[in-house]
């Protein structure tokens, strides 16, 4: 099946489990032509489909309760109930039980294109080596949450550098138009259930964010609130991309909330599930990794170390997998995280040039 076929099954079995907007759908076509990198974050649906043809021999690995879709910029900063600025894994759209060797070769390969594209500087095989490590260690160690307040000073460096400057970002926020339109009721519930005071006055905006969940409704509730700005997000979720792609809707189900309450974790306490709703506090200290604007001196094997170390805290919420995990770690030849992520590498290339030539008509 070729890339324009599989996106369009996929999207059609996607609007059968949550409101498409279709504009956002669009601007998400648009943006896989721009380069390998944007298009592997837009397609984890196509991953699902190709990794275990491509990486057959990964695909015998103990399982784990997965991230999915994990990539190098699926990470960022956000504040636990104490008000410490926390790190790590911030997007769990596409939880699965998987292998756990497909988050490591997804973030690899991220790492691979992200290399390639001049956004990361070491080479690939020194990438998947301090992946690895991070992974192992975290594992031996029983996983620890990247808390910023007094520990890890790099990191909290990186992260401070690229948070945003308060009056730009609400202005930002502010400048997005009324919603015009009645939200969902879902939202509305979700939204108004995590806000600071009952019967708080909002206005509704459209946000268009994100890639792998570009299309999908996404509503911010702006409101005024004890001398300040505040706003909450609430964006529709769906099942995971990985049912599609094996045939196992019946047996699909959200794991969002599960993932992020088994994992090794410091939690942000504005995050909630509600009526197929994940909804979550916009703020200027709650930033996404950028790797083009990191600070120039970032210490890149250091952050891909710490990568690493954060998908084994998720990984560590499957307690009784992590034993196989270990010894199954323990038996692979070395590079095999390099060649898998090169396998992937090429498979990407072919169907994204593949899209460029015969790209979805909107």
């Amino acid at each position: 099946m070729r890339i324009k076929r599989a996106t369009r099954q996929y999207e059609a079995w996607l609007a059968e489990h949550t409101p498409i907007v279709p504009a956002d759908l669009v601007l998400k076509h648009r943006q896989m032509t721009k380069g390998r990198y944007p298009f592997l974050r837009a397609t984890f649906y196509r991953w699902a489909q190709l990794w275990p043809d491509v990486c057959t021999e990964l695909t015998n690995a103990p399982v784990v309760l997965a991230i999915g879709d994990l990539h190098v910029e699926n990470f960022g900063s956000w504040r636990d109930e104490e008000g410490r600025l926390i790190w790590g894994a911030n997007d769990f759209d596409e939880a699965y039980p998987l292998p756990y060797t497909n988050d490591l070769v997804r973030l690899a390969t991220s790492a691979a294109l992200a290399i390639e594209s001049d956004q990361l500087t070491l080479r690939i095989r020194d990438a998947c080596a301090a992946l690895l490590d991070g992974y192992i260690s975290s594992l031996k160690a029983g996983g620890k949450p990247y808390v910023l307040a007094e520990n890890h000073a790099w990191l909290h460096a990186a992260i401070t550098s690229q948070m945003r400057e308060p009056a730009t970002f609400w202005s930002k926020l502010d400048d997005l138009p009324t919603v015009q339109t009645k939200l969902p009721a879902g939202a509305i519930r979700a939204l108004v259930r995590r806000l600071p005071t009952p019967g708080l006055g909002y206005r509704a905006v459209h946000r268009v964010a994100g890639l792998g969940s570009l299309g999908r409704q996404r509503w911010v509730a702006l409101a005024d609130w004890r001398g300040g700005k505040i706003a909450r997000e609430a964006k529709a979720l769906a099942p995971s991309a990985c049912c599609w792609a094996q045939a196992s809707d019946g047996a699909c189900r959200l794991l969002y909330h599960t993932i992020i309450g088994r994992a090794i974790r410091a939690p942000d306490p504005f995050v909630g599930i509600q009526d197929n709703w994940i909804v979550r506090r916009l703020a200027p200290d709650c930033v996404r990794i950028d790797l083009e604007s990191l600070a120039a001196n970032r210490d890149e094997q250091r952050l891909l170390h710490a990568m690493g170390w954060e998908a084994a805290n998720v990984h560590l919420g499957s307690r009784k997998a992590i034993d196989a995990v270990m010894r199954d770690l323990n038996q692979r030849p070395a590079g095999w995280l390099h060649a898998a992520a090169q396998q992937m590498v090429e498979r990407i290339t072919d169907d994204w040039e593949d899209w460029k030539r015969d790209p979805l008509d909107d």
